[in-house]
Formats: structure tokens, sequence, C-alpha cells
């Protein structure tokens, strides 16, 4: 897998290797199939006249991993942890007036006023999504991990072949009884085919390339770029781009402490940065990439360039270096961690660390790995005490392609607001104007203005698009494509 597994909360963190490992433990009440429609999964629905009721029911047969029932009561707990915390389920919850258990296999959501997003909320493919787990441990804290691994999905999490490190382990849940409805993305069927499934860490990608190659291993999710060639041409092997959509790879600073408390240093620092110069060293080939500041994808309804201009031109290192002596800046450092044992994240903070010296911030590039990145960007402390000042990563174009979706957009601050903790009203105020306009027309003008704004205060910095080939033995056959790739139900392996 393209990271080693820590953390194993879906709901805790967005990070995908965590988002992976809960497709394969838990099931989610509704689903997206591959023509962007909502699909039932644990429950069908039925929605009143008026708009303002929907009615989830639970299909027959479901069943948590330790044998007992799943119940409405289990899932709207569920639901209420993750909407806690995620960027589409904060704002259904603004619309939500109540949602409980009417009886053992329904679940009842009224809402204040209509709202055009509940089930793509419920539904939505990545990070976070709505799985569903059992009440006990539902009603954890969502910014406190989970105490045990129990869901009612298609594999079992094997607790003690756990090796952070080294592997994860999941073997196939006999008493899970899947759709009969074709898989299609996260919806339909989850039928699985083999007995077990083995997460094997490696995170030297020659190591793993070979291991591929000898039959070691059977899949690779993110080889780098150079193998591509001799993987392609290795006619025991298939290599394929699972995640059409692609990935935005970014940068986010954080809003609590110096020297990015600061609009003006962070309006210095993104001028510095040259977006080509990032996705050179991070990809290489222009076959796999796209320069773009549209903070909502390339080529969607709600691209624009508005407020990026400068960054699409490739950064203005003088006027970087005038508007940073002109924002007070004082020398303190830029922590920013760096991780060197996941391919897609490496290069960024090297790239961007020497981009910001050469605009005169004095920057502190910590080497770590990327699940400590994962849990540290958690943390509130000072950059000092084990906190930091910028962070990288990448969002699956399909989480950040609109408004609402895109968790980096948003002003909640410290309560509520995605790592980097950015207050800011107006693009709260513009949000809820989206939601409410009537057309998509006016969806769009709204989402120019939330861009303007966005770039305006550097809610974030958008450093391009790519696309990640995946490659795996060819006898690997059904290896779903999607937006939530890779997942492992419908793959069967000959011998």
């Amino acid at each position: 897998m393209h990271s080693d597994l820590r953390i194993i909360d879906p709901i805790m963190t967005t990070a995908y290797i965590t988002r992976d490992h809960g497709y394969m433990v838990y099931d989610t009440l509704i689903a997206t199939d591959a023509n962007f429609k909502i699909q039932p999964q644990m429950a069908d629905w039925k929605i009143s006249d008026d708009k303002l009721t929907y009615t989830f029911t639970l299909r027959e047969g479901l069943k948590w991993h330790d044998g007992t029932p799943v119940t409405a009561e289990d899932c709207v707990a569920s639901v209420k942890r993750w909407a806690a915390v995620d960027g589409m389920g904060q704002k259904l919850l603004d619309f939500t007036a109540s949602i409980e258990a009417t009886d053992a296999k329904t679940i009842t959501l009224k809402l204040k006023e209509p709202y055009g997003l509940v089930l793509e909320s419920i539904g939505k493919p990545s990070s976070r999504v709505a799985f569903m787990m059992p009440k006990r441990l539902a009603e954890t804290p969502p910014d406190k991990q989970i105490p045990e691994q129990i869901g009612s999905g298609p594999f079992k999490f094997v607790q003690g072949e756990f090796q952070p490190g080294v592997k994860a382990v999941y073997v196939k849940n006999t008493d899970y009884v899947p759709r009969k409805e074709p898989a299609s993305w996260t919806s339909g069927g989850k039928v699985v085919k083999v007995d077990r499934v083995e997460w094997i860490t490696m995170p030297d990608a020659q190591t793993a390339m070979n291991a591929l190659q000898a039959g070691d291993i059977d899949f690779m999710e993110n080889p780098t770029f150079e193998m591509l060639p001799t993987l392609e041409s290795n006619k025991d092997l298939k290599v394929e781009t699972l995640n059409k959509f692609g990935f935005q790879v970014f940068g986010r600073m954080n809003f609590l402490y110096p020297p990015f408390d600061n609009v003006k240093v962070r309006r210095a620092a993104l001028l510095a940065i040259n977006q080509k110069d990032v996705l050179d060293a991070l990809i290489g080939n222009p076959k796999y990439y796209k320069t773009c500041v549209a903070l909502f994808i390339c080529d969607t309804p709600f691209a624009t360039d508005i407020g990026g201009e400068t960054l699409l031109k490739g950064g203005d290192m003088t006027a970087a270096r005038k508007a940073l002596a002109e924002s007070g800046y004082d020398g303190t450092p830029v922590v920013i961690p760096a991780p060197i044992d996941v391919l897609l994240v490496k290069a960024q903070p090297i790239v961007v660390a020497q981009q910001l010296r050469e605009a005169g911030f004095k920057v502190d590039l910590q080497a770590t790995d990327w699940q400590t990145v994962v849990s540290r960007r958690a943390s509130q402390k000072p950059p000092k005490d084990s906190g930091w000042n910028m962070i990288f990563t990448n969002w699956a174009s399909a989480d950040v392609s609109n408004p609402i979706a895109n968790l980096t957009i948003g002003g909640q601050g410290r309560k509520g607001g995605w790592f980097g903790w950015a207050e800011d009203p107006k693009i709260e105020q513009l949000k809820d104007e989206f939601v409410h306009a009537p057309s998509l027309g006016a969806q769009k003008k709204v989402a120019v203005e939330i861009q303007r704004e966005a770039y305006d205060q550097v809610l974030y910095i958008p450093l391009g698009q790519y696309q990640a080939p995946s490659a795996w033995r060819k006898s690997l056959t059904g290896v779903l494509d999607g937006p939530a790739t890779p997942i492992f139900w419908n793959i069967d392996k000959s011998e």
C-alpha cells in the first residue's frame, strides 16, 4: 500500500490509508456508484414529499463482527460521530433538526429546511466516510481512537497479527451477506473471493517492485513513475490508473501560531511557490500531472483561476521577498515535517522549503515518516512542542470537487476545522450561500467568490494535480476502479 497503517480509526483522521482500512472492516448505509448515483448499501431510504424527512431502513441479516445484530441506534451514533468532524457532515448537521432510531431497523432524519446534499453527504466515497460501527464504539469522542475494530463489513481485522510498520491482516467475514447488485465503486455487492489479505509494509519502492515481479506480493498501489516502463514491459503484470479523477497536491499552513497566524506572511509564502517545480520533483513525467490553481479541480463545473493568477504563472520571488519584508515577519522558523517513506508526499516539503528560504523565510525541515505526520498534524501544540507550521499532502480530486466536500475550505477555527484550523466567518457564510443557491449557475458564481476569499486568506495552497497508476499481477482479476481505491472485494486470485 502507499503507506504504513498505524491509525486505525477511520473517523479520527482523513488519511487515505486509514480510509482504505475502513472499507475493509466497515460498511456504509448508502454508497456512490460509477455513475455518481447514490445507491442502497446497508439501508434503503424514502424521502417525504416536503423533503424534510429521510427514513432509512436497515436490510435484513446485518451483523457486527462480534455476532451481535446491527441496530438503528448503532447507526445513529455512527452518523453523529462522523458528522461532528467531516466537512459535509458538519454542514448536514446545520440543517438537521433531529436524527434518531424510531425502531430497531429504522433511522429517521428530520431537517429544519430542505437540503439537497443529504444522501451525497452520507454516501460519499472518500475521506471521511460515514462508516457504521456499534454504538459503544461510536460514542467514543471523534478525537480519540476507538478501542477495537468491530464493523459489519466484508473483512475482519486480525488484531493479533497487526504489526505497525510490518503488516496488517484481514480475513474474509463469512457472515457478511453481499448485496445482489454488481459491485460499482463503493456500492453494490461486496463479494469477497479470497480468504485473507495482507498489507505488507515496504517503504523502499525498489524492494516492493522486485517483490511484485517475483510474485512475492500481488499488488503495488503506487510504484514510482520511473518504474512504470519496467512494470509495463512485464507480461505478468498489469499497470492501470484506478482513480481516474486523480489527486490534488496541496500545502496547508497552521493558523494558530506565528508566523502563519499573520495573513501578510501567508500571502508572501504563496507568492514564493512554484507549482511546476513541485510537480517535476514529485511526479517528473508530465504525462501524469498538470498545473492547476482551481481549488475545486480543473475541468469541473466549479473550476476557475480566480485568485490563483500568480501561482499559475509560477510564482513571483521578487514580489514574495518584498511582501515578506513588509509583513512584519520576525524570522520565526517555519517548522515543516518532511516524510521520507511515502513516495507521493516526499518531494513537496523539500521543494517548498527551498522556495520559502529563497523568499527570506527561516525553515526548519524535519525528516520523519508519514504516519508520524498523520498523528502530528492533529496536534494543536506550538511548533516548538512537536507541533508544526506547514504540512503537505494530497486530496483525491473527488474529495474536493465542491466547496462543501473540500475540508480545507473552512473557517471553523480550533473547533471543527481541518488541521491548520483556519478561522474565517466569511468563508462559512459563502458556503451557506452555496448550499442555498437555486441553480448550478448560481452555485458557480458563489464558488468563484469562495475561491477568491480562500486565496485572499491563503486557506491552503494547491500545487497541481496528478494521476497515480497501480500495478498488480495478472493472477489477480476483478480489481475495481473508483475514487476510493484500492478496494479488495471482488478480487479473485488464480493459483
